[in-house]
């Protein structure tokens, strides 16, 4: 049996790349952040947030007054691209996890009897739609060893974020999926 990662690398700092690996809901942050910035902020934004509010407690973030949590993120240098969007995006998802797995992400994928079923609760996150889902699945399954029944028929069958296990396969990833994104501009297809 696999042993999972104790580093995901994203970031190219170690202290995040642990950070996303151990704590749930900071691969989610991550997740939810990885849009329209380099796939380094993005996952670096966790640790970023747990350095200037002193923790990743999804109820907490919940609560936080939206004003300051947008402070935040603005806070140079800003956590993303778009610091008041993603700060409202992120606090919807802490509120979910809050919510609706007793403030723990980690059961979002633990409680769930089938690969199927955690697709179909990530799938229900604010912010998660079915590409970042499956990117997702492929980073549990293949880095941190969630396998329940079913799980291969939901991952991608493409190579994916969730092969990545050395920041040089990561740079490979990205230097494909942008090839991959030129040729689909080149025949007038969306991206």
């Amino acid at each position: 049996m696999p042993v999972p990662a104790d580093q995901l690398p994203y970031t190219g700092d170690p202290e995040a790349d642990r950070l996303l690996a151990t704590d749930p809901l900071a691969l989610l942050i991550g997740f939810a952040l990885d849009q329209q910035v380099t796939l380094q902020k993005a996952f670096a934004g966790p640790a970023d947030l747990r350095k200037r509010i002193g923790h990743l407690d999804a109820a907490r973030i919940a609560a936080m007054d939206p004003a300051k949590l947008d402070e935040v993120f603005r806070e140079r240098p800003a956590l993303h691209r778009f610091p008041g969007a993603m700060a409202g995006k992120v606090q919807a998802l802490c509120a979910a996890v809050a919510s609706q797995y007793g403030n723990d992400a980690g059961r979002i994928w633990r409680d769930a009897a089938s690969g199927t079923e955690i697709r179909d609760r990530l799938l229900d996150l604010p912010g998660f739609g079915d590409m970042k889902v499956r990117t997702l699945l492929a980073v549990l399954s293949k880095q941190l060893d969630v396998n329940p029944p079913g799980m291969s028929g939901v991952l991608p069958g493409h190579p994916t974020l969730g092969d990545a296990t050395t920041p040089q396969d990561v740079a490979a990833y990205q230097a494909a999926k942008r090839a991959h994104k030129a040729e689909l501009r080149a025949q007038g297809k969306p991206v």
